[in-house]
């Protein structure tokens, strides 16, 4: 069993008190800008053994009460049909996808704003289609010179352009599908009118990484570098509090980069400016509730494996580059991690070496490793699912709970109907054929349940998999990587 590090339920206590204080601060209003994934955050999960996905969600529901969320979507993302990686899904659509979320946890979600607006028709298309599904929509232009350019930025052609969103409570959450979209830029302009208009607001943001309070180089803050080589994210120490305090803090460069110009604008609106350093900008206290730091030293180590295995893969298929791959490469050596602490790769790579085809290898909670491999039936994704499954059970493994007359029409179906050239079944197609054994055979109904105690298992395939068996694995909370090669020599893979 995984050691747990992290204190959740402290977590969510500690960071509404933060956020009320914050409140209080600035008189009663507070633009909060969200950073990172307000719910499914599953890399603070892994890194943070003991945080849960969904908790920054269920710390605003306990200040409900207090709190509504604007949601910001760029327009040249809504345009580009820009894509989460995570999700496979467009940007547009996520933002259905967080209002639905947010509203189930009792979340008011006061409005979507369309930021970088300059009359482009998908955005146009997308405002028309959620004022009739009732949600308010406010339009945000682009600003010349932002954000260098204080004066103009700060005045009736620049913010004041902009339209003034309508909100009814103390605590404005800002957030969006991703990076981006413009989350701080609404919430300065957002100051600036509530300024004219004679109401006091404050600023502040939520950031979970990097965390501010820990070493620069302390491996969670490491494996957030990992996690965003590809923006050019890079961890600093936060000179702007080091002068102010003499107190060494952590923060990320593009924070530091823009403070002297968000310093600039505060004194623009207010005459003075409230912070003296992104730090104290911030409001996150993750990093007083790491109770074990060996243990979260040991899961984000894992996580900058899992990052530079997904760097590799991403170059492979062309949609990374290789200096993402070198920066990860760098984290690895500067820390001595050596892949061998990830034992499923040894594992696989091993097996496969013996039988000579590729090979899924599992790592069970209590350390056992399971293999699956290619037969006539199934590739080896999906073996390996069902050998996992028998091996918390206990079954052996020469019991077959799916038959081979079984298998047959769905195989039938994939070639002969819909023109298929693999005939074996994908992780889904197996889980189908395992959840209609179960109604008839019990150690298939004994299998089927232990599906849910995958979750935070390890995974490690001798070959990229299809996006089906990928997406699964990622459904099943399971922690995939992949050696950077395709098991067929082709051009095109599905």
């Amino acid at each position: 069993m995984k050691k747990i590090g992290f204190d959740n339920d402290a977590y969510m206590r500690k960071q509404s008190e933060e956020i009320i204080k914050r409140i209080d601060k600035f008189g009663g209003k507070l633009y909060l800008e969200f950073g990172g994934k307000l719910f499914d955050d599953h890399h603070a999960s892994r890194v943070l053994p003991g945080f849960e996905p969904d908790s920054k969600l269920r710390m605003l529901r306990m200040i409900s009460e207090h709190a509504e969320v604007i949601i910001t979507i760029s327009a040249p993302d809504i345009e580009k049909n820009k894509v989460r990686g995570d999700l496979g899904i467009t940007y547009d659509a996520d933002t259905l996808r967080l209002i639905d979320t947010f509203r189930s946890f009792g979340l008011y979600v006061g409005s979507v704003v369309i930021t970088q607006f300059s009359g482009q028709p998908a955005a146009e298309a997308f405002k028309v289609k959620m004022e009739r599904l009732g949600m308010p929509v406010y339009l945000h232009y682009p600003i010349d010179g932002y954000p260098t350019n204080v004066q103009h930025i700060v005045s009736e052609e620049g913010f004041g352009k902009n339209q003034y969103i309508e909100t009814s409570r103390p605590l404005v959450v800002v957030t969006a599908p991703g990076p981006g979209s413009g989350k701080m830029a609404t919430c300065l302009s957002q100051l600036y009118h509530e300024n004219k208009r004679g109401i006091q607001a404050g600023y502040a943001k939520f950031e979970t990484f990097p965390i501010w309070n820990i070493p620069l180089k302390h491996p969670v803050n490491l494996a957030y570098e990992a996690a965003t080589a590809d923006l050019n994210d890079v961890n600093m120490i936060d000179p702007y509090h080091l002068e102010a305090y003499g107190i060494t803090t952590v923060n990320y460069n593009r924070d530091i980069e823009v403070f002297p110009v968000l310093r600039a604008m505060f004194k623009q609106i207010y005459g003075e400016c409230p912070y003296q350093s992104p730090t104290d900008m911030g409001v996150n206290m993750a990093g007083y509730c790491i109770t074990d730091d060996e243990a979260c030293c040991e899961a984000s180590n894992q996580e900058i494996i899992r990052r530079y295995y997904k760097a590799k893969a991403d170059y492979r298929k062309g949609t990374g580059s290789e200096e993402t791959v070198n920066k990860i490469e760098i984290l690895i050596q500067q820390k001595g991690i050596s892949l061998d602490a990830r034992p499923v790769i040894k594992a696989a790579l091993e097996l496969e070496e013996a039988i000579e085809g590729p090979v899924m290898a599992i790592e069970l909670r209590d350390g056992r490793i399971v293999t699956g491999k290619t037969s006539e039936l199934m590739g080896p994704a999906s073996a390996a699912l069902l050998n996992a499954v028998k091996a918390m059970e206990n079954i052996e493994r020469p019991i077959h709970f799916i038959s081979a007359a079984a298998i047959a029409p769905i195989q039938r179906l994939k070639t002969e109907l819909l023109g298929g050239k693999n005939p074996r079944l994908h992780s889904d197609e197996v889980l189908i054929a395992l959840s209609m054994s179960a109604a008839t055979d019990k150690n298939a109904e004994r299998a089927f349940v232990r599906l849910s105690d995958l979750r935070g298992c390890e995974a490690h395939s001798t070959v990229m998999l299809s996006s089906v068996d990928e997406d699964i694995y990622r459904r099943l909370g399971i922690n995939l990587t992949c050696e950077p090669r395709y098991q067929v020599n082709r051009l095109f893979h599905k």
